[in-house]
């Protein structure tokens, strides 16, 4: 297996979960430092990765035309630059600029570094070569988040765009010497009109998912909603009567690949759901520093990363779906953890094993959707198909805090009125006291911007048991997705190759 190849494309890989991840868990202090406006807090965590869900499939096609190597390394410059001007923001409106250009740089990255591993290495080593990306990747996310947390303490926030640009350039290098050239599609046109069909219901879901959380009755949400239907509509004909178009409906013939689609959106939405969790529950109800949460992904780092390797390994010998469903099993085995010990006095080591138990879920599932998705593509359609995948995962990224935050919302709701009528206090004095906590829950994600002194004078309000309570009950609902999804890759289905 030629290392230098994969070492190369797995850097560019975690680059595009690297950077949104670090953000997240530091959110706090770039919020504070820089005055974000409390409404705009969210859309500053997500920007990159909306980017990133409503573009990754014009990356895909672009590719293809263009070449691989070309515009992976195209990518990489782009994040490098971009980040080291963040690193330099003056203000939020110059920093929401960058993110939003971070994450056209990442959408580069995306399906094409999974692309490139394809066609650079031989077949026979390709399932490897994928649990060897994925345990790199697993083993960054584990260390960088706990070192990156002791150097924003350290040296301040701007720290965190410092990042990127590092793996980024040791990408670059390690692409330039070692990843052979692929050619380009000489003629072959892009598919503007599903490209931005595509994006537009991406896009229009996440944004009205997110206004969900003010009320699902408002303009604001099902505005959004109506359009992203609308756009899915109106791309299905399209699609059918496209030669080249950016999503080949033909490829969900394929039962194993369809599945390997929902499992993708599956694990990137526990995987993101995951760090709002572990930024909220933690700094509010655990006051944990973020130092502390970024250790939370460190132990067990290794063993994952080797977990991964062997599930490669396993995939490349026998086949995806035991995987995949053992994977779907982990993931949901750490809600289920969190549903039934999640408490204001919860022991830590609960808490890392949670966390681990996702990263391990979440690589494990990864390598074998990647391997089902990539045994699909065409010649001369790795890019496109590679794309598919990630564009499905990034929605998976962008649904995940939002679907989070309106759960618990919901369930928040509930409790703080039952605990505020068991107090005999009336509706409108328990609003009072928790209207801060809300409002923050419903516009930060990824990041805490509470006092977590308010917890504990609310009028009386146990709002550190509300709290908690209330995560329980988000945690318990959102387990019964990876079992619904392991549930359908277990269905003896018939399987049928893709139209070459």
């Amino acid at each position: 297996m030629p290392l230098a190849i994969v070492l190369g494309l797995s850097l560019a890989f975690t680059v595009t979960v690297v950077d949104p991840l670090v953000l997240s868990l530091n959110l706090a202090q770039v919020d504070r430092a820089l005055q974000v406006p409390p409404q705009a807090v969210g859309l500053l965590s997500g920007a990159a990765t909306l980017v990133m869900a409503a573009s990754v499939l014009a990356a895909g096609s672009l590719a293809d035309t263009v070449g691989l190597k070309r515009l992976l390394m195209c990518g990489l410059v782009v994040v490098t630059v971009v980040n080291v001007l963040s690193a330099f923001s003056p203000g939020y409106g110059f920093l929401l600029a960058m993110r939003l250009l971070d994450g056209l740089g990442m959408t580069m990255l995306l399906g094409v570094s999974l692309a490139l591993l394809k066609v650079s290495v031989p077949e026979e080593q390709r399932a490897a070569a994928i649990g060897v990306l994925m345990g790199v990747e697993m083993t960054l996310c584990g260390v960088i988040p706990a070192f990156t947390g002791w150097a924003v303490a350290a040296v301040g926030w701007r720290f965190l765009f410092l990042i990127a640009p590092a793996l980024a350039l040791v990408s670059l290098w390690l692409t330039a010497r070692y990843v052979p050239p692929t050619p380009a599609q000489q003629g072959r046109p892009v598919d503007v009109t599903g490209v931005s069909l595509i994006g537009a219901a991406l896009l229009a879901l996440v944004v009205g998912l997110a206004a969900a959380q003010n009320g699902v009755s408002r303009p604001q949400t099902w505005v959004p909603l109506v359009i992203s239907a609308v756009a899915v509509v109106l791309y299905v004909p399209h699609g059918r009567r496209t030669a080249q178009p950016a999503l080949d409906l033909a490829l969900f013939g394929s039962a194993p690949f369809s599945v390997a689609l929902a499992a993708a959106l599956t694990l990137n939405f526990l995987g993101a759901g995951l760090s709002l969790v572990l930024g909220q529950f933690g700094s509010v109800v655990l006051r944990l520093s973020p130092e502390k949460i970024g250790l939370l992904y460190l132990p067990g780092t290794l063993l994952v990363a080797g977990a991964v390797i062997m599930a490669g390994r396993l995939v490349g010998r026998h086949s995806p779906r035991p995987v995949m469903v053992t994977g779907l099993l982990a993931m949901a085995a750490s809600a289920l953890l969190l549903a039934g010990t999640v408490s204001p006095t919860m022991a830590l080591w609960l808490l890392v094993l949670a966390t681990w138990l996702t990263n391990l879920g979440a690589v494990v599932t990864s390598a074998a959707v990647s391997e089902t998705v990539l045994a699909q593509a065409p010649p001369g359609r790795s890019g496109t198909v590679a794309s598919v995948q990630m564009a499905f995962g990034m929605t998976g990224s962008a649904l995940g805090p939002t679907v989070y935050l309106l759960l618990f919302n919901f369930f928040f709701q509930q409790r703080w009125l039952a605990d505020a009528q068991s107090r005999d206090l009336s509706v409108n004095e328990a609003q009072q006291a928790v209207d801060a906590v809300r409002s923050a829950m419903a516009q930060n994600v990824g990041g805490s911007v509470y006092d977590p002194n308010l917890l504990r004078q609310a009028s009386g309000l146990r709002l550190g048991l509300d709290f908690t309570q209330a995560l329980q009950l988000t945690m318990l609902l959102v387990s019964f997705l990876p079992l619904i999804v392991a549930g359908l890759a277990l269905v003896p289905l018939p399987r049928r190759r893709a139209p070459r």
